[in-house]
């Protein structure tokens, strides 16, 4: 196998694993947007409360750790990468992916996961003493917040998969 075989199977993985990651990420933002946080919105104050905390812990686990960063890894890499060999039919849908994945990331860090750590503060429901409160403070902004990421991270996967379609004709 020549070099040039493996560099092409290595960029091709790379670019799949990105694809895949960031079609999984776009999976689980699009599964809360249109049906957790719909059901949700019909419940009470504590239930609200309660399960977004329990989801918000549960949530922080190995394979969605690996899922959110390699996301932004593997597009990164693939970029650099499509970037370096000078395939721009690549690489510019790529940079596009990789901004609209890092804007999914500033959502996330800047609005959804500070409103998280409130929720968190605000105690275990069944001892919370104004719930609406506490609700009204955390589900709109939230909601409207993960439907932009929501957004950018379907952006992101559309974008990597039209950079692998790309590739594919190289």
């Amino acid at each position: 196998m020549t070099f040039g075989k493996v560099s092409r199977h290595m960029t091709t993985t790379i670019l799949f694993i990105a694809a895949v990651s960031l079609g999984l990420m776009a999976g689980l933002f699009y599964g809360f947007a249109g049906s957790v946080m719909p059901a949700l919105r019909g419940t009470d104050d504590k239930t609200v409360i309660d399960v977004m905390q329990r989801i918000n812990v549960s949530i922080q686990n190995p394979v969605f750790g690996l899922l959110f960063v390699g996301s932004l890894i593997a597009t990164g890499v693939a970029t650099f990468q499509q970037f370096s060999a000078g395939h721009p039919s690549v690489w510019i849908p790529l940079a596009i992916g990789l901004l609209l994945y890092v804007a999914t990331l500033v959502i996330t860090f800047g609005v959804n996961i500070p409103l998280n750590n409130r929720l968190a503060a605000a105690g275990p429901a069944r001892g919370v003493t104004d719930p609406k409160r506490v609700r009204d403070a955390f589900f709109g902004p939230w909601v409207r917040a993960h439907h932009l990421r929501t957004l950018t991270n379907t952006g992101a996967f559309v974008a990597v998969v039209w950079a692998l379609i790309q590739h594919g004709q190289l």
